[in-house]
């Protein structure tokens, strides 16, 4: 093999036999992206499931049984204790011991057969999610308990019934939502990390002024550096969509083709990025630390956690800029929602404009600085 193609090829080889030779960068490419996804898929999660509920039953009747049977039964809640008076209610949620308190007063039958009955429910806002998702499985427990109460006691029918689906996510599972996800952040973790650090070493080293007076090309010396690591990301990308679909069960409803595409152009973006902050790092720990630097604002203006449409405005509009964004819209949509190639040409348009813009300002900071 000869002319650029073969300079190329062995400077691809040398990379991968230097990669793989050191120890640290193969934990990096090989059990890290392993871990997180099992840190993912098994320990991040916004399911709100058997909350731990400290009840306060002064009615001690049969229908206050019913209302807290009605709570644990749905699996939302769980009885973890019993209290004697208010107080118990109020140390409960203090020490930890509970997120949720049920207060039943007494007479709550009678109330409740003269229409009038009033139960408190408690919660600990500390976590505001978990208190705001339990506060509407909660209201919603009741409210369903009321109207099968005043059905059976009426004997009609209900006028109005609601009758809920969900598409996409029947059982509104946030491991099917959070596992795809974790397929962006560690390309764009091992891409930008990996491609700075190797450069930013050769550049220690002093080889990098080496490379620059050989026979190699700066367009094909930036391809000997970045090509490695895309064939890295898409073996970690096999890697992770193995472990999703065999261990984790998360559906792949779309094309694994758009999903290639879509994964190529995100790694172009990942690559721009890291080439760009090993052209202002002087060494390997100034590397390592710009890199996360970037890395968690893209993480957080991504939409992998909180959506982008509860963002203040102005933020919304900065996370246009954000690959990492525009992947997880595709990435979501081929495993979840089966989406083809017309639903994200938005998405694959602005992460092929912004790769395009970040390959060549960083090739422009690289030549100069070679």
């Amino acid at each position: 093999m000869r002319g650029a193609a073969g300079r190329v090829f062995w400077m691809v080889r040398k990379e991968l036999w230097q990669l793989f030779r050191d120890p640290r960068l193969a934990r990096i490419v090989m059990i890290a992206p392993l871990l997180q996804l099992l840190l993912f898929g098994y320990a991040v999660s916004t399911d709100v499931r058997e909350t731990p509920t400290i009840v306060l039953d002064e009615d001690r009747t049969v229908e206050s049984r019913e209302l807290v049977a009605a709570l644990t039964a749905s699996g939302y809640f769980t009885w973890s204790a019993s209290a004697e008076r208010g107080a118990d209610l109020a140390r409960a949620l203090d020490h930890g011991r509970a997120a949720v308190a049920l207060a039943i007063p007494p007479g709550y039958a009678a109330d409740l057969a003269a229409g009038r009955a009033r139960v408190q429910l408690l919660f600990d806002g500390t976590n505001s999610n978990q208190a705001t998702v339990a506060k509407g499985y909660a209201e919603r427990i009741v409210q369903e308990l009321a109207l099968a109460r005043a059905v059976a006691i009426v004997g009609a029918p209900a006028p109005l019934e609601l009758r809920t689906r969900a598409w996409f996510n029947p059982d509104l599972s946030s491991r099917n939502y959070n596992v795809p996800a974790v397929i962006g952040l560690l390309l764009s973790l091992v891409c930008q990390l990996l491609t700075a650090l190797a450069v930013v070493r050769e550049r220690e080293l002093g080889t990098l002024e080496q490379l620059a007076v050989s026979p190699l090309a700066p367009g094909e010396l930036i391809l000997g550096k970045t090509i490695p690591f895309a064939l890295i990301a898409l073996g970690d990308l096999v890697l992770i969509t193995t472990v999703a679909l065999a261990w984790f069960r998360v559906p792949l409803r779309g094309s694994p083709v758009l999903l290639l595409a879509a994964t190529l152009l995100f790694v172009a973006c990942a690559l721009g990025l890291g080439l760009l902050v090993s052209t202002i790092s002087a060494t390997q720990q100034e590397a390592f630390l710009s890199t996360f630097l970037i890395f968690m604002p893209i993480v957080l203006l991504s939409g992998f956690m909180f959506p982008v449409a509860s963002m203040p405005r102005f933020f919304q509009w900065l996370t246009l800029a954000n690959p990492l964004r525009h992947f997880l819209v595709v990435v979501r949509g081929v495993f979840l929602k089966g989406v083809g190639w017309t639903e994200v040409v938005p998405q694959l348009a602005a992460m092929a404009l912004l790769a395009t813009l970040l390959l060549t300002l960083a090739t422009a900071r690289f030549r100069r600085d070679s």
